[in-house]
């Protein structure tokens, strides 16, 4: 049987490798690297052979996607980006045996997802900021998981990570870390005032409904949580439309998970958006189905309803 060893919330925010470098902007991130670093040795202590990501950078229109090529190398460049991320070299190890069985969980339990051992594409920076931080010797294996769903049900990415979970403890001979890569609110600021809100977020409202979710994180409101995440993905203008979250809250067990979150770095501001990172508990859990979750009351926003 296998292990998901660790789970965590992670940063990946392009101003991190442009705080390598000398400048204005030098080691201004390094609280975040530190916090990269801290779980990628966490990590290692822990046994772990394979970091799955949920890259909210990865944007899908229809199914779910598994990027398990059997090795990663290259070049990046951020299109979105590209005075931050330009000719960033990576290189890491897949585990395309992982991606298949991770595929065929999620198949087998009524989300289609597609695995991709035999492609010519490149992680994103969701998955890439990350790795050069945790994995600069390749210790580790990395598999990537598409995370900017834009015609998804966040119920469904729930379905996933439970599957993904299912799929690893039952049928996978590793352990593994599962890795939601996106920001809290994601509102950046207004094209020309960038360089103002650098460290800052964007408003007052939306930095008050991060520190209350991270509250809720580190306090175990699960439930109330689940409730509300589809409205907060809304008003939060949520990475991936927060699906990364979804997944990896559906992996520890939904609405009836019970663990208090862990802040390994604290919540910062970036370019106006809200960052953290936070590793979570992995607890038992019983049962042929996730727990059922508690269904959000908002009209207008996509409810958590019906079985996981």
């Amino acid at each position: 049987m296998g292990q998901v060893a660790l789970a965590a919330k992670i940063t990946h925010v392009p101003s991190m490798y442009l705080s390598e470098f000398d400048g204005p902007r030098k080691d201004t991130r390094k609280a975040a690297i530190d916090g990269h670093k801290e779980i990628g040795r966490r990590c290692r202590e822990l046994g772990v052979d394979t970091l799955i990501v949920f890259d909210t950078h990865w944007l899908v229109n229809a199914n779910y996607h598994i990027n398990c090529a059997s090795h990663f190398k290259g070049e990046y460049t951020s299109n979105e980006l590209p005075h931050f991320i330009n000719h960033m070299s990576f290189e890491s190890p897949g585990n395309p045996e992982l991606g298949a069985i991770l595929a065929k969980g999620c198949n087998d339990f009524g989300v289609e997802t597609l695995a991709h051992p035999d492609t010519t594409l490149d992680p994103e920076y969701g998955t890439l900021v990350p790795l050069r931080y945790m994995n600069e010797d390749q210790h580790f294996k990395v598999v990537s998981v598409s995370a900017l769903c834009a015609a998804h049900y966040l119920n469904d990415s729930a379905r996933l990570g439970w599957a993904m979970r299912r799929a690893v403890e039952e049928h996978y001979d590793g352990s593994v870390a599962f890795f939601a890569s996106g920001s809290l609110s994601h509102r950046f600021a207004q094209n020309g005032l960038a360089p103002e809100f650098a460290h800052k977020i964007w408003s007052p409202f939306l930095e008050m409904m991060d520190h209350r979710v991270v509250q809720m994180w580190t306090q175990g409101q699960w439930k109330e949580f689940c409730q509300m995440l589809p409205e907060y993905a809304v008003k939060g203008h949520g990475e991936g439309f927060m699906h990364d979250t979804a997944m990896l809250i559906g992996a520890l067990g939904w609405s009836e998970y019970t663990g208090q979150a862990e802040i390994v770095t604290p919540y910062f501001g970036a370019s106006g958006t809200g960052q953290i990172n936070a590793v979570f508990p992995v607890l038992p859990q019983s049962g042929e189905d996730v727990p059922e979750p508690v269904a959000s009351s908002a009209q207008g926003y996509t409810p958590i309803s019906s079985r996981l």
